[in-house]
């Protein structure tokens, strides 16, 4: 690893946290304490922690397909990593802001697909980056049978 591309890490820290920090804008609160939640719901302190590992990993992972962005496909695949990276901020705007479960469970819904392209463009460029998103789409897809239990118990 050159040191010349330790900036380029420390940017793509800085893009995933700051997604990570416009999520935690939206607090869960009140609203989210006294509705109806799936028994498989993880308690709430586990959910900075992982969220933490999850976009610290992002990041490594957009950062590696970013060392190797004059492959053919790199562009492509940093393209769908942001796509996937502005969903991903909008889902807890759509339900802790705005208390949208169902828009917001579309919103998860398109956040997975993207992922998952996003996923197998990066297996392409970095096999490293591809698993590093791995554990990323499974907590989206516990995250949309939450958000699927709640509309649907709410």
């Amino acid at each position: 690893m050159s040191i010349a591309r330790l900036p380029a890490l420390l940017a793509w820290l800085v893009i995933c946290f700051a997604v990570a920090a416009f999520g935690a804008w939206f607090t869960p609160g009140e609203w989210y304490a006294a509705i109806d939640k799936p028994p498989w719901t993880p308690p709430n302190w586990l959910f900075g922690p992982v969220w933490t590992a999850l976009y610290a990993m992002m990041a490594v992972a957009a950062w590696l397909v970013w060392c190797r962005r004059e492959q053919p496909g790199a562009g492509t695949a940093l393209g769908l990593f942001v796509a996937q990276l502005i969903v991903n901020g909008l889902w807890s705007w759509l339900f802790f802001g705005l208390h949208w479960v169902g828009l917001a469970l579309l919103d998860l819904l398109l956040l997975w697909v993207l992922l998952l392209a996003t996923l197998v463009a990066f297996f392409r460029q970095h096999r490293l980056a591809g698993w590093l998103l791995v554990p990323y789409l499974l907590w989206v897809s516990n995250a949309v049978s939450l958000n699927a239990g709640i509309w649907v118990l709410n």
